[in-house]
């Protein structure tokens, strides 16, 4: 009988997306606890390209330099959103390559609307917060016909693309069927399970709120004020992810099961967590909340871009 995962094993889980290679090798792993005989040759090239367009290597790009929006919340959302692919396979419902490569490639290019094309290199692309995801899709498609990609498959992308804007409402986007929602589903809550449990959420909320003072989004007055709102914000989140999003968060449990012997969601005990000490930061005044956050140097880099 498997031995209970350690403490570390379960920081692993959030605290990797440093590393593309190893974010890749366990999309590789948990894939292939789906199907061992998967075909990773496509989803492969467009995670290259991918990570050349995010380093400023894409032809007519230069580097996407938004703070918040970065490299590393896209590939949390990857891992995030195998992990519980595979937990909705566990569950007993069956995933095919086909479903695989659609959440995989659509969760890869759900932030690409940030990127900056040459002439439009002023800012940091936090621009285009509001825009940010139909200039994905149009960079998606235009990039799925460049590489000739099987017809049918852009507007499948398109659909789960359009599922991660936060203020477009689930329901309104016309999936072809019940399965295109479902897995439109497992994509919209990558992007919110996979941020929010992120070891370092709380400190990147500060470079959340410098993109949207650059986009002039939000009526936030400081990045407290922000902070002081993101409960609600949770609120919010979690009566989505409990409604319109189907309580698909809820299969890790199985994903969990398979691959560490526990009954636990880690997912949503990583934001719980994450919330409690959001209260704790908040309890203090605005002048000394910044004390207590103090990972990976975000606090002084956001204080500094905000002189």
């Amino acid at each position: 009988m498997r031995n209970s995962p350690t403490q570390a094993e379960i920081n692993d889980l959030f605290n990797n997306a440093d590393d593309p290679e190893i974010v890749w090798s366990k999309v590789v792993d948990t894939v292939r606890r789906v199907n061992p005989d998967y075909d990773f040759l496509l989803v492969r090239s467009v995670f290259d390209d991918i990570m050349r367009l995010f380093r400023g290597e894409y032809p007519g790009y230069g580097p996407i330099r938004t703070l918040y929006h970065d490299l590393a919340h896209t590939l949390e959302d990857l891992i995030c959103g195998v992990l519980q692919l595979h937990g909705e396979h566990a569950s007993g419902d069956r995933l095919n390559d086909e479903e695989i490569t659609l959440i995989v490639l659509a969760i890869m290019m759900h932030d690409v609307g940030y990127a900056q094309r040459w002439e439009e290199e002023n800012g940091t692309g936090a621009q285009f917060t509001q825009t940010h995801v139909q200039r994905g899709v149009d960079f998606m498609r235009g990039y799925f016909a460049a590489r000739n990609f099987a017809p049918g498959l852009a507007a499948a992308v398109e659909d789960m693309i359009l599922g991660t804007e936060h203020n477009r409402p689930f329901g309104r986007i016309a999936f072809t069927d019940e399965r295109s929602r479902m897995l439109a589903r497992i994509v919209a809550t990558a992007d919110i399970t996979g941020q929010m449990a992120d070891r370092i959420y709380l400190e990147k909320l500060l470079f959340l709120y410098l993109e949207f003072k650059e986009a002039h989004f939000g009526s936030y007055q400081s990045m407290y004020d922000l902070l002081c709102q993101t409960h609600r914000f949770y609120e919010t989140t979690r009566e989505k992810l409990d409604g319109a999003l189907g309580g698909i968060y809820k299969n890790f449990e199985f994903h969990f099961r398979e691959t560490m012997g526990v009954e636990n969601n880690f997912y949503l005990e990583a934001i719980e967590k994450n919330m409690a000490y959001l209260s704790k930061v908040v309890a203090n005044d605005h002048a000394e909340f910044m004390h207590m956050l103090k990972r990976n140097g975000v606090a002084e880099k956001s204080n500094l871009l905000a002189i």
